[in-house]
C-alpha cells in the first residue's frame, strides 16, 4: 500500500464492494488513475486547488472534467445557491429560474430560440437526437467526437455491450477533419439520415472551412446539424465554439461549465425544430431543479461582466506555448505533443522505443501526482488558475518531461514505473 495515498486506497477497496469500478465516472475510476501512484478520492476543493482524502494538495487541471470553468466554490455560484436553497429546491410547479436562464441562453448562443434543460450532456444529445428524427422521420445518425452513454451514440464504439444490433447500425462514425468520411457515409444512406452530431472542436482546430462543409452536407442531404458543445460551451465563447468560429447549427447541447459543476444540461436550437418538444417525449422532473438553475444564472451572468473567456484564453496560450517550449526543450517531440483550444488543451503520448503510449502516460501521470500536478493529460482550464498556477505546471513539465524522454532512451521505463502501467480500455476521442 502507498503511504502517499495509503486512505485513498483503503477507500478504493471499501468502494470496490458496492460500487464499479469504485466511481460513477470512467475517467474518474481505476481505469483511468493507475494504482499505486494516484489519488483516487477527493477532501475539498477550493479556487484552483483539490485536496484529496490523505491531504495531499494539487493545481487541478481536470476541474471536475471540465464542468468547473469558474474555479471551485466560486462566490457569486455559492451565494445564489444558498439564496436559492432558502426558498426550495423543486416544486410541484415551474420557478421562474426555468425562464431567467432560457432566456440567458437565447441571449447569449447565435442558434438558441428555445430551451430545454435536463440533467448532464448524455441527456441533451439524445434529446437532440430524438428531436431530429421526430423533425425528418429519418432514423440514422452520423456522429463525430464523444456524445454520451445512450445506445443511440456508444453503440458505434467499443464500449458497445448491451446495445442492441439494430440500434449500433443506425450510428455511423466519420473523422474530424475529414469532409470526405461524411460526405461518403451521407451518399451511401441518401434520404436516410435524421442529424449530423459532433463536437465543433477538441484537441484539432476546423481546418480548411470544415465545420462549414459539414453544415452544407447536413444541409444538402435535409438532416439536421447538431453541435455538441458540452465542453465547448461557455469555454470558447460566451455563445460556445458555434459564435467562436460562426458556424451556427440547427440545434446545440451544452452542460458541464452551464453551472460550475452543478448538475444542468440544456437542448437549445431553432424554433422550428425546438418545437418539436412539445410533441417528442424529452420530460425529467429534475430538469427544473433550481439551486442548478441558481447556479447557471450567476455562471452566465459572470460570464457577461468579467473577462472569464479572455483569462482562459490568455493563461491557456501561455500553457500552449511553453508546454511546446519544453517539449522541444527536453527533446521529446517524438513522444509527447499538444494540441487544442487555450481553455481546452491535449498532451498526446506516442509509442516510442517499443513502449506503449499508455506505459509513457502512465510514468507521466505518476511523476506529475507527487509533483503536486493533478491532469488526466489535459489542461481545462478555470477562471481560477492564476499566472503562478500555470508557472507551476509548465515547472513540474520541466523536471517530468525530461525524465520520460531518459527513461524511453535508456530503456529504464518499466523499471521506473511503480504501479502496472493503465490499459486502454475506452478512448471517447
Amino acid at each position: 500500500m502507498s503511504l502517499r495515498y495509503r486512505r485513498s486506497e483503503q477507500m478504493l477497496e471499501r468502494a470496490l464492494r458496492v460500487i464499479p469500478l469504485g466511481s460513477q465516472t470512467f475517467s474518474k475510476s481505476i481505469t483511468a488513475l493507475p494504482f499505486g501512484v494516484s489519488p483516487y478520492f477527493v477532501q475539498r476543493a477550493k479556487g484552483s486547488r483539490l485536496w484529496d482524502v490523505d491531504g495531499n494538495e494539487y493545481i487541478d487541471f481536470v476541474n471536475g472534467l471540465a464542468c468547473v470553468t469558474l474555479g471551485y466554490c466560486d462566490s457569486n455560484v455559492d451565494d445564489a445557491v444558498r439564496r436559492q436553497l432558502d426558498c426550495g429546491v423543486t416544486f410541484s410547479l415551474p420557478h421562474q429560474l426555468e425562464t431567467e436562464v432560457a432566456e440567458l441562453l437565447v441571449e447569449m448562443v447565435p442558434c438558441a430560440e428555445k430551451v430545454r434543460f435536463a440533467k448532464n450532456g448524455t441527456d441533451a444529445t439524445s434529446g437532440a437526437i430524438r428531436v431530429a428524427r421526430a423533425c425528418t422521420g429519418r432514423e440514422r445518425v452520423a456522429v463525430c467526437g464523444y456524445h454520451g452513454w445512450q445506445d443511440w451514440y456508444i453503440g458505434s464504439t467499443s464500449r458497445h455491450l448491451g446495445v442492441p444490433t439494430a440500434v449500433k447500425a443506425l450510428t455511423h462514425p466519420f473523422r474530424y477533419n475529414d469532409i470526405a468520411s461524411l460526405q461518403r457515409i451521407l451518399d451511401d444512406h441518401p434520404g436516410e439520415f435524421a442529424a449530423v452530431i459532433l463536437e465543433p472542436m477538441t484537441s484539432e482546430y476546423p481546418r480548411d472551412g470544415f465545420l462549414q462543409q459539414v453544415q452544407e452536407s447536413a444541409r444538402r442531404h435535409g438532416a439536421v446539424l447538431v453541435f455538441d458543445e458540452t465542453i465547448t460551451g461557455f469555454r470558447f465563447g460566451p455563445g460556445g465554439a458555434q459564435q467562436e468560429f460562426g458556424v451556427i447549427p440547427d440545434l446545440a447541447t451544452f452542460g458541464k461549465g452551464i453551472a460550475n459543476g452543478y448538475p444542468l444540461s440544456a437542448l437549445v436550437g431553432l424554433a422550428r425544430h425546438m418545437d418539436a418538444v412539445e410533441q417528442v417525449f424529452f420530460s425529467g422532473t429534475f430538469g427544473g431543479e433550481t439551486l442548478s438553475l441558481a447556479a447557471a444564472k450567476a455562471v452566465l451572468t459572470k460570464l457577461r461582466t468579467e473577462p472569464v473567456i479572455e483569462t482562459l484564453k490568455t493563461r491557456g496560450q501561455t500553457i500552449l506555448d511553453g508546454v511546446g517550449g519544453i517539449i522541444s526543450d527536453a527533446g521529446v517531440d517524438r513522444i509527447i505533443a499538444i494540441s487544442g483550444h487555450p481553455s481546452w488543451s491535449f498532451l498526446h503520448f506516442r509509442d516510442a522505443a517499443g513502449f506503449s503510449r499508455w506505459q509513457i502516460k502512465t510514468f507521466f501521470l505518476q511523476e506529475v501526482f507527487r509533483r503536486g500536478i493533478y491532469t488526466l493529460g489535459t489542461h481545462n482550464l478555470s477562471y481560477a488558475h492564476t499566472d503562478q498556477d500555470v508557472e507551476a505546471l509548465l515547472a513540474c513539465y520541466r523536471q517530468v518531461f525530461p525524465l520520460i524522454g531518459e527513461a524511453v532512451d535508456d530503456g529504464s521505463l518499466d523499471d521506473r514505473l511503480e504501479c502496472q502501467p493503465l490499459v486502454p480500455l475506452f478512448t471517447p476521442r
